[in-house]
């Protein structure tokens, strides 16, 4: 069976935690799909580029979270949320996904 792509599982918990939190109205619930789709990105970061790059995409995955937020502020919820899930997924595709 194919793995999915660290770069979509990443993107996907940033827009899926914010999608829960915010339909739900339950932040807390957002913030378990956030950091199940961040840990499992994360083990394949690890698997597929070390320690080193693990631990940066999660720095990136972590910076893109916080910086949704002042950012959302200036451009609206969905296109901050949007724009730091893409960020996120590019990087991650060129350190983990793409010789992969």
């Amino acid at each position: 069976m194919a793995k999915i792509p660290s770069a979509a599982i990443a993107a996907g918990g940033l827009l899926g935690g914010y999608g829960v939190a915010r339909w739900t109205k339950k932040r807390p619930l957002g913030g378990v799909v956030l950091a199940a789709a961040g840990a499992a990105a994360a083990k394949q970061w690890r698997q597929r580029a070390g320690g080193p790059a693990a631990g940066a995409l999660t720095a990136a995955y972590v910076a893109g979270f916080a910086g949704s937020h002042p950012l959302a502020k200036k451009v609206g919820a969905w296109p901050a949320v949007v724009g730091v899930a893409g960020v996120v997924a590019l990087a991650s595709w060129a350190v983990a996904d793409r010789n992969g």
